[in-house]
């Protein structure tokens, strides 16, 4: 088993891989005036993970809710159902949603009226969905990140020769010194999507959950990847255009939530702006250009790494067209329909009845229209 683990090892570190003809790992030793990115320091961004962790915990605990409540959001208590074996048994293991004839049969056997029913898996349903403050204190630390990320960056990356000039990537490759601003940029952005495949389990989940997996798992190997092959300079780019316009969708749902439409509707229209621009121009016909042609001006031998980093590359723009998709739905519903619902998010379903009422229900008491009509009217106070 050793050795086959330290074959393995031998394989995955061949030079031929990561760097050009005629270079080894030998050359790429720290000397006077030069420095490089060394493999294992990417071990550093699990430590740096768990950090961020931290400074989010406290960050939505104690910025976030005070936010949220200056903005007007409610921690809402939900109602849990009356416990029930048989309900739960069916709600985990044959539907969430069961037929008018499935209730009916499932009232007979719990022996309790089919309203009772609806309403115990109307709040059990209810108790999968995040509340909207859960949502806002997620939506609150993405934003943070990603807009403390964009000023960085640009503060970093202003006075660079290769922010402007892309060819600049190349010159000089692959000996390019790494600089300590470099080291930070990478660190803290794999530290970040290593934090948010921590916490898959426990945050928000979409439809679009999948690809958001995906991503995560593809940047970090992009990243790390782009770290030992030392490219930097293009790693920076990437990540400076992908953090540029997701500070802008963040900040959206934070309105959102706090149901703040028109600035919601405003901050949306810029992050459109924004992703169509970054994701659509700037990433295929700017990032892709300089990392699918412009190589084989300064090799006519591409290494293995080039077609493994390009086609994570090329699967990140899969994503984005996916993910533009989506935006212009939302969009010409926004256009036509003035709704700019985003339906990737489950929505709760209302509750009318009180737990004093569902008492009532369950012992065959009815109480009077007149009585719930007040209860649904005051459920929205």
């Amino acid at each position: 088993m050793a050795y086959i683990l330290k074959t393995l090892n031998s394989w995955f570190w061949w030079e031929n891989i990561w760097m050009p003809i005629n270079c080894t790992w030998a050359d790429f030793v720290d000397r006077e005036g030069l420095v490089f990115p060394k493999p294992h320091q990417l071990y550093a961004t699990i430590p740096y993970a768990f950090v961020l962790l931290i400074i989010r915990f406290f960050s939505e605990r104690y910025v976030a809710i005070p936010l949220a409540k200056a903005l007007g959001i409610k921690n809402v208590r939900r109602v849990k159902p009356q416990p029930n074996p048989v309900l739960e048994s069916y709600f985990r293991e044959c539907s969430r949603q069961p037929s008018q004839s499935e209730i009916k049969g499932l009232a007979k056997k719990c022996n309790c009226t089919v309203h009772l029913v609806e309403k115990w898996f109307r709040r059990r349903r209810n108790l999968e969905i995040p509340t909207v403050l859960r949502k806002f204190q997620e939506a609150f630390w993405r934003f943070s990140f990603y807009l403390t990320s964009s000023i960085v960056g640009f503060i970093f990356l202003y006075d660079k020769p290769w922010f402007y000039d892309i060819w600049q990537t190349w010159v000089g490759y692959p000996f390019q010194t790494l600089l300590p601003s470099q080291y930070w940029y990478y660190m803290a952005e794999i530290g970040f999507y290593w934090s948010l495949i921590f916490t898959l389990g426990i945050d928000i989940k979409r439809k679009d959950f999948m690809a958001h997996v995906v991503h995560h798992l593809a940047a970090i190997g992009l990243m790390s990847g782009s770290w030992c092959g030392n490219y930097v300079r293009l790693g920076t780019l990437v990540i400076f255009v992908h953090d540029t316009a997701d500070f802008w969708l963040e900040a959206a749902k934070m309105f959102n939530y706090a149901r703040w439409e028109k600035t919601c509707n405003i901050l949306f229209i810029i992050f459109s702006i924004a992703f169509f621009i970054t994701r659509m121009i700037l990433f295929p016909f700017w990032i892709l250009r300089a990392t699918l042609y412009q190589p084989t001006y300064y090799s006519t031998t591409p290494v293995i790494a080039y077609f493994l980093f390009n086609g994570m590359l090329l699967t990140l723009q899969g994503l984005h067209l996916y993910w533009g998709y989506l935006i212009f739905k939302i969009l010409k519903r926004f256009v036509f329909l003035k709704d700019l619902k985003d339906d990737r998010s489950d929505e709760e379903e209302e509750d009318s009845l009180t737990d004093t009422e569902e008492e009532s229900t369950k012992s065959g008491t009815k109480n009077s229209s007149g009585s719930s009509k007040h209860l649904l009217s005051s459920s929205h106070h």
